[in-house]
């Protein structure tokens, strides 16, 4: 499947697309502009593609499925954390709209260069902050945030994560290790609680850094 009309199709026919604000955002974000060239042809196919790093773009469906549990509204304020390509960050930069803002952190400075280029030449730059860092720690800076989302897998949930989230925000992120890994939503109340729903099985690259899996990042 090269076509990305058909793709979407497929997705909603699946139940992986349910909203209209994710349906739009999916039609109108070119996701050829945010794969190395040479694999543009390759964009609508429903599969991760290398970016170079070690690191992939996600598979469309895994894009969808990840956006519809974080339910994103327009005027959101929103950490990602993994940048990758940019994809998912211009995905959300759609939704929420020049109201909004996504914060995104990216521990690979490659990608961060990367990602920059992609969201400038697709046009949402002006409403995405790429920052070179460990996103295991999320961005202190800009916080609190209505919603988050994790683009790589952690061993457990990273705490400053969940106390950078406004009280009924929203965290989506894959939980494992390399054998198995489950999207995990939680939620914070009001009052502050926290409440835990683990979901489909799923397989993401490790998330590094001091939460994450420690490894050489290239942070200086």
């Amino acid at each position: 499947m090269d076509n990305k009309e058909e793709l979407i199709k497929e997705l909603i026919r699946s139940g992986i697309l349910r909203s209209k604000k994710v349906i739009d955002a999916m039609l109108k974000v070119p996701r050829e502009l945010f794969v190395p060239e040479e694999l543009r042809k390759y964009a609508y196919l429903d599969t991760p593609l290398p970016i170079g790093y070690g690191q992939t773009i996600s598979a469309p469906h895994m894009v969808a499925l990840m956006t519809e549990a974080l339910d994103p509204d327009r005027g959101d304020r929103i950490l990602e954390v993994g940048t990758g390509s940019g994809y998912q960050a211009a995905i959300l930069a759609e939704i929420v709209g020049p109201e909004g803002h996504v914060y995104t952190v990216e521990i690979i400075k490659e990608l961060v260069e990367f990602a920059r280029t992609n969201l400038m030449r697709a046009g949402y730059l002006d409403r995405v902050t790429i920052i070179h860092g460990d996103g295991s720690l999320g961005y202190e800076e800009a916080a609190p945030y209505d919603k988050i989302i994790v683009t790589a897998a952690a061993p457990r949930i990273p705490q400053p994560l969940i106390d950078q989230l406004k009280p009924g925000g929203r965290l989506v992120i894959p939980v494992g290790d390399f054998h198995i890994q489950y999207l995990t939503i939680v939620s914070k109340e009001v009052d502050g609680r926290v409440r835990y729903e683990t979901s489909i099985p799923c397989i993401f690259v490790p998330l590094v850094g001091k939460y994450g899996v420690r490894a050489s990042s290239g942070l200086t």
